[in-house]
């Protein structure tokens, strides 16, 4: 059976309406453009933020390193704010601070007196792995979902929904908590502090892809109803498919694409929903790395770890998006 997506582009084709190289590669440049616009946007703002924040920086960073929260004489602070460039006017700290960030330098940070970058690099494997095995997850338990409630009668399909709606509106702190409590301290099958094992790993999993399952199975349920009411669809079943092989061969395959798109998004939540859900589990990763930042008062890498969640959503979005309009031939050569 002929989907309708490649009737788009076949028709396009046929009428010399195929657009140009420029025409296609424009919408791209525009992503390209507000991509680092919004990249801009978030190191800017963070910058200000940190910048504006209570508390002589210079004093911060001496109480850290000391150990002692004492008050600091100008003679002490002096060496620091030239050392850090504290002294100089804000524009020329931002210009300074922009140049780091284009050559991978997100400074040091104040308590462990190390690159920012090179602690990022060191605890970001455990997020990233927590991240994508949610995302999976939430695909396995949002796609035989929808199969099975969607399409099937109104009251199926109304529970199917209100379950989604549920699931999604989910906070994860209480999800982890709740798992915690039942299946690692009161059954006893999990270990209940966390760590980078299969075994660790399967709760704070689970924590993070029951909401985004919800949020999948509301995208893929609404695209899924629409494409019932297709054509193509009582023509495919008045050609002898089942039921069954119509909704699973080629009306799941129209529906998936808004959840493809809305993939993008979830990968960014769900790094920073990891960062909750490692200090829920104690598990390691920037979560913890953050929470002892934030408390320590550790500005620099406060601001690389945001940074990067920025950088991260970013450049997700982008990508996903370019492969929606490879895959769609009627968003090619729109902005």
């Amino acid at each position: 059976m002929t989907s309708p997506l490649s009737l788009v582009g076949e028709a396009s084709e046929a009428t010399g309406l195929r657009p140009s190289f420029a025409a296609r590669l424009r919408p791209v440049l525009i992503r390209l453009a507000a991509a680092i616009f919004v990249l801009w946007g978030a190191v800017t703002v963070t910058f200000i933020a940190l910048s504006v924040l209570p508390g002589d920086r210079a004093t911060i960073i001496l109480n850290i390193t000391s150990g002692q929260a004492i008050a600091r004489t100008p003679a002490e602070l002096t060496p620091i704010n030239r050392a850090y460039g504290f002294d100089q006017p804000m524009v020329e700290q931002y210009a300074r601070y922009i140049g780091g960030l284009l050559h991978g330098d997100f400074g040091t940070s104040y308590e462990l007196q190390r690159p920012v970058a090179k602690i990022i690099g060191e605890q970001i494997g455990p997020t990233f792995t927590l991240a994508i095995s949610a995302l999976v997850l939430a695909w396995i338990f949002a796609v035989p979902w929808t199969l099975l409630t969607a399409g099937q009668g109104r009251r199926l399909g109304s529970f199917g929904s209100a379950a989604e709606t549920i699931t999604a509106g989910l906070p994860h702190y209480w999800v982890g908590i709740l798992l915690l409590i039942v299946f690692a301290i009161t059954l006893g099958w999990f270990p209940v502090i966390g760590g980078t094992s299969f075994m660790n790993t399967v709760l704070p999993t689970i924590t993070l892809a029951l909401p985004l399952a919800g949020f999948l199975g509301q995208s893929i349920r609404g695209e899924f109803d629409r494409t019932m009411r297709e054509p193509f669809v009582l023509s495919a079943r008045t050609r002898g498919m089942s039921a069954a092989g119509v909704r699973a061969r080629h009306v799941l395959r129209h529906a998936l694409i808004p959840a493809i798109t809305l993939s993008g998004w979830a990968i960014g939540s769900l790094l920073s929903g990891a960062v909750l859900v490692e200090t829920v589990f104690a598990r390691p990763g920037l979560g913890s790395v953050l929470v002892s930042a934030v408390s320590d008062k550790d500005f620099p890498l406060v601001s690389g770890i945001v940074i990067l969640n920025a950088f991260l959503y970013v450049v997700i979005n982008l990508v996903v998006d370019l492969i929606y309009r490879l895959v769609d031939p009627r968003l090619r050569g729109t902005a």
